[in-house]
């Protein structure tokens, strides 16, 4: 009798601990970062910082009196995704995806670090699905769409589309102008294929002092953004939180204050880190 108490005990206990685990994925953040907290995986350090100093002296070093500091180097958290997709129903793509953990966007390019523009307000607002319908059929028709062109694009009840519309409009995600709808933003780029072009494969090595930027946005926020984003045939099959390693450059200048800038250590250019 006892021994079947503590199995019942035991199985509840397992039980319980599965469904909080499935049902609140911002743990696995919490563990993965408790585990990654003393070794973790960066990008590899193409440029060092006395490359950049030199290459760019004269943009730094504007003349007599300017003096380097000692630079820094910081890591900025990317959730680096293994995924595949399909975009004509025909060919499955497969590759790898950047996402910045610290900005909300995705990398486009990792040449030149071009990134997207549009998805963290998608994240601060908590866009669903519905509202990535409207922005995708905003930007498919150019610029602006009016509620006409909507119910033609959707097929669906017209009440329907106005209730996405509104959800759009509450969330300033989209504004009116007119008869017309345009995205709330300046030159909006979230109409992506996702997939990060790689000037060069990916290295990562692992290291443990350093000085990590903290994370703005959770691995579950982005991995929940993507899935709604990317839709149907976008799935992602591994994982895996990696640092961009940024050298920051400050010089004094000659009245004593001082200008401090970001570079890219990966591809050796400047960086928003913003």
């Amino acid at each position: 009798m006892r021994f079947l108490l503590v199995v019942v005990v035991l199985g509840g206990l397992v039980g319980g601990g599965w469904y909080v685990w499935d049902r609140f994925p911002i743990l696995h953040d919490i563990v993965e970062e408790k585990i990654h907290s003393r070794n973790f995986h960066t990008l590899e350090v193409r440029f060092t910082a006395a490359d950049i100093m030199k290459r760019h002296k004269s943009e730094l070093l504007k003349g007599k009196g300017y003096t380097y500091l000692e630079p820094k180097l910081l890591f900025y958290p990317y959730l680096m995704m293994d995924m595949k997709f399909s975009r004509d129903q025909i060919f499955t793509e497969e590759g790898l995806l950047l996402w910045g953990l610290y900005d909300g966007e995705m990398v486009i390019d990792t040449a030149t670090w071009e990134s997207s523009h549009g998805f963290e307000d998608c994240l601060i607002a908590k866009a669903g699905q519905n509202d990535f319908k409207v922005l995708r059929a905003i930007l498919e028709m150019g610029s602006s769409i009016d509620r006409e062109q909507l119910y033609k694009k959707f097929k669906v009840e017209p009440e329907i589309v106005d209730k996405w519309v509104s959800s759009c409009r509450e969330k300033k995600l989209i504004v009116s102008t007119g008869n017309k709808f345009r995205i709330h933003l300046q030159d909006p780029q979230i109409q992506v294929v996702p997939i990060t072009r790689l000037a060069e494969p990916l290295v990562t090595q692992s290291t443990k002092s350093a000085v990590k930027m903290n994370k703005r946005y959770s691995v579950s926020q982005i991995k929940h953004l993507t899935e709604i984003a990317f839709a149907g045939n976008f799935a992602i099959r591994k994982m895996q939180q990696v640092f961009l390693p940024v050298h920051q450059i400050s010089v004094q200048n000659p009245d004593g204050s001082i200008r401090t800038t970001h570079w890219n250590a990966l591809n050796g250019k400047p960086f928003d880190s913003q």
